[in-house]
Formats: structure tokens, C-alpha cells, sequence
């Protein structure tokens, strides 16, 4: 049985694409290189939501949290989940910002390179590409699970000076489909996988000259590894101070890594954050430690990338240091469990995610 083919149209640019019957909007529309906002792709967060002018989406597995009844009756949809009943006008809130480059997204094949345990619970995973993937620092990629029809969002911790080569980290999900399941049992060095990407409106922000606070939380600290790398790479002229918050020491991955290329370079401030008292010295939250460190953050700019938890607490940390949503770039970590228990991100349209 053949599949259907729409026409979505994309107001208020007035762009109009082809979309398949069971292929999401969001996707056929980056794929068009149309920028949509999107953050987990898995109908949880919310930040896809836009409005169905004109025809019938499938509003798919869209979280209750995320997507109101209310809203439903309203002809919202999340985007990221939703696929064309047939020819569609959707109005979203189409998104350009100037000096970030837009790659349209694709699908990729690769080997795994290299496969190894970065801390009890973290597997750090290298895939050659067949063929580069051009991305922005910051963004994540789909990694489809075998068999198909699943896959899980990872961020890249590689930079785009090599697109052939990924660096992904993984945090084990106690009976994940994909890393109990596969990444941690049965993927090894020489199997090959599949991807898709770029996604994600959380990426490094070149033309912003201030100063810069990246707080990372667990495997968080992928995407800030992409862009200090990159600042390096690229001789960018930018003071950047690094947090990186875990349980313990043992959970600290990286560790050396960021020790010595902070040494190696000086506008690089590099700070663990151990949240359980095991040692005598510095002990506390990132958010906390945040705030004693900043007690006025205003005139930086600030990236966070973790847990909802985590972001929720570490922005608040940053609005009472005075500095506010303008200068702040998130991205929610978002897991299965995360979904089950209704986790939702308040929207502002200030945020940059």
C-alpha cells in the first residue's frame, strides 16, 4: 500500500511542502529548511506548539501536560508528533535569528569508532559518518534504534570542524529501550547506525560577544563540550566559565580533559560541582554555587543544558543574579520518565532553547 503525500502550508511565510502520511510536520518541515521552534521532538515539552489555520493533523502521542484539552478543541497541535489527515495550513512562529546558520535536517549512516564507560553510568560513543553532518554547536541528533519506528535524541559533543565524526554521550535509563536495551548490552565497535539531524534551537550564539556561563548538569555537558571546543577552534574572542554539576566524583567525566585544556587555554574557567559532601572541598548544586560566585550575573550570557529540574532551578539562580530570559539559552533534557509524570517547561517566548 502506497503512501500518501500532503501539502503543508506554513503560514505566515505562505511556504508550502510536501509532508508524507506518516511522517511528522515538524520533521518535513526542517528538512525544507524551514526553522520551526522544537526542543524534544517527543510531544512533551511543548515548545512546538502551533496552530492549525485550515485541515486535520493526527495529533499523535502528544503529552496531556503539553497540549491541553483546551487547546486541542482550540486546534493546537505539537508539531514534532503531528502528521497530515490530509492538505494542512499551520501558522508557527517561524524561527530566524541573525548569525545562526540553519541546516536543513537529514538522515545519516555511520559505524560506532569507539565505545567506552566515561563514568559508572555515562557510555561516551564515536560514529564515523558515511558523510558529514553540518550542524551547530549545541544541537543534538535522532539515533534510531534497531529495528525501527524508535529513536532517542543525543546531543553531538564533536564539533563541526570534523562532520564525519560524532561524539555522543549517553546516560544510562534504568530499562531503556535504547540504552539497556542496546547502547549499554548489545552495540559494539564496528556496527553500523543511523541517524538524523541537526535539531534544536540551543546552539552556540557566535555573534554575542559577552562573557559566558555554560551550566551543564550529568551528560548536559555534550553540547558545552561542542562549543568550548569550538571557541577554541575558531580563535573566537570569548571569557567562558564552565560548570559541570554531578552527585560525586565518580560521576565527574571529562574531568581531566576540561583540567587540562583549561590550562591550555586561559579564557577558560573550568568549575565541578559536586552536589553530596565526600570530600573537603567545595560541595553544592550548581545553582547554588552559581549564585555565591554571581551574585550580579547581568552582562553575560548564559547557556544550561540538563534535567528539567536542574534548568528550572539553575534559571531562577540567574533571573535573582539579575541577569534575564534575553541572555539565556536553555535545553531541557526530557526521559521517559520525565514524560510519565507530566514534566512540562514553562513557555516564554524570551527563552531561547
Amino acid at each position: 500500500m502506497s503512501v500518501q503525500t500532503f501539502t503543508v502550508t506554513v503560514e505566515p511565510l505562505g511556504a508550502e511542502i510536501e509532508c508524507r502520511e506518516d511522517q511528522t510536520v515538524l520533521d518535513a518541515c526542517l528538512r525544507e529548511g524551514i526553522w520551526l521552534p522544537h526542543a524534544c521532538t517527543h510531544g512533551t515539552c511543548g515548545t512546538c506548539k502551533a496552530q492549525v489555520l485550515d485541515g486535520q493533523l493526527d495529533l499523535g502521542d502528544a503529552s496531556p501536560y503539553a497540549l491541553l484539552d483546551s487547546e486541542r478543541d482550540e486546534g493546537a497541535a505539537l508539531i514534532c508528533v503531528a502528521k497530515p489527515k490530509g492538505d494542512v495550513t499551520i501558522e508557527g512562529e517561524v524561527d530566524a535569528e541573525e548569525g545562526v546558520d540553519v541546516h536543513p535536517v537529514r538522515d545519516y549512516s555511520g559505524v560506532v569508532e569507539a565505545l567506552d564507560d566515561a563514568a559508572p553510568n555515562v557510555r561516551r560513543l564515536l560514529i564515523r559518518l558515511s558523510e558529514p553532518l553540518a550542524f551547530n554547536p549545541g544541537q543534538y541528533v535522532q539515533l534510531n534504534l534497531p529495528g525501527g519506528g524508535e529513536n532517542r535524541p543525543y546531543s553531538v559533543a564533536s564539533t563541526p570542524a570534523d562532520g564525519t565524526l560524532l561524539e555522543l554521550h549517553v546516560k544510562r535509563t534504568t530499562d531503556g529501550a535504547a540504552t539497556d536495551g542496546w547502547i549499554f548490552k548489545d552495540l559494539v565497535i564496528g556496527h553500523e547506525v543511523s541517524l538524523s539531524g541537526p535539531y534544536g534551537r540551543f546552539s552556540f550564539r557566535p555573534a554575542r560577544t559577552q562573557p559566558i556561563l555554560l551550566l551543564a548538569s550529568g551528560t548536559g555537558l555534550a553540547p558545552m563540550k561542542s562549543i568550548v571546543k569550538h571557541i577554541a577552534e575558531t580563535g573566537a574572542d570569548h571569557a567562558v566559565v564552565l560548570y559541570h554539576g554531578v552527585p560525586t566524583a565518580d560521576d565527574l567525566y571529562e574531568h581531566e580533559w576540561l583540567e587540562t585544556f583549561a590550562t591550555e587555554h586561559d579564557w577558560l574557567d573550568y568549575r565541578p560541582a559536586l552536589s553530596r559532601a565526600e570530600h573537603n572541598g567545595r560541595t553544592g548544586r550548581v545553582p547554588a554555587q552559581l549564585i555565591e560566585d554571581f551574585p550580579r550575573a547581568a552582562g553575560n550570557v548564559a547557556y544550561i543544558c540538563g534535567s528539567p529540574e536542574f534548568v528550572t532551578d539553575t534559571m531562577k539562580a540567574l533571573m535573582k543574579a539579575r541577569l534575564f530570559p534575553r541572555d539565556i539559552y536553555r535545553e531541557d533534557f526530557f526521559d521517559t520518565a520525565d514524560r510519565a509524570a507530566g514534566t512540562n517547561v514553562v513557555r516564554s517566548p524570551l527563552i531561547r532553547r
